[in-house]
């Protein structure tokens, strides 16, 4: 079953585009966006926004994931080919960050899907997501809702 806003955050740790290891702590208010694959058009306007919005998610004090079933490989190719500066994490088999979330894995893919994360619990979630403007709208009612605040 899918996590939703109320539900506590699972513990996940994966490997990024740099092959570290990476355990985000859900304390702090995270946005964690599935998609379902490197380098395809939906998913490169998505990450290519979140990067263009980036800088100010950060003046927010707002960390920004990305997952798919994609390797660390794969993910290197596309965080260098489209300079992304946020960890893209690998979840190759669908059994570490996508099980604990609760998202389906259906032919090797995670489905578009995003949750924000604070305070240890699932704060938003937003299924069958639309990539364009996705990135701007998050942040937006991420602000509205004063789960994170401009510096």
């Amino acid at each position: 079953m899918t996590l939703d806003a109320g539900d506590d955050a699972p513990e996940v740790t994966a490997k990024n585009q740099h092959g570290e290891t990476v355990s985000p702590s859900f304390e702090e208010p995270t946005v964690v966006y599935f998609y379902p694959r490197d380098d395809t058009p939906g998913c490169t306007v998505e990450a290519k926004q979140f990067n263009a919005e980036l800088e100010t998610y950060h003046d927010a004090g707002v960390t920004v994931y990305g997952v798919s079933t994609d390797d660390v490989e794969s993910h290197e190719a596309f965080a260098e080919k489209f300079d992304l500066d946020f960890d893209l994490l690998a979840d190759s088999d669908g059994e570490d960050i996508a099980d604990a979330f609760g998202v389906e894995v259906e032919n090797g893919f995670t489905p578009r899907t995003t949750f924000v994360v604070a305070d240890g619990e699932v704060q938003a979630f937003y299924p069958g997501v639309d990539p364009d403007g996705h990135a701007r709208d998050v942040l937006q009612e991420m602000l509205d809702d004063e789960l994170a605040v401009l510096k």
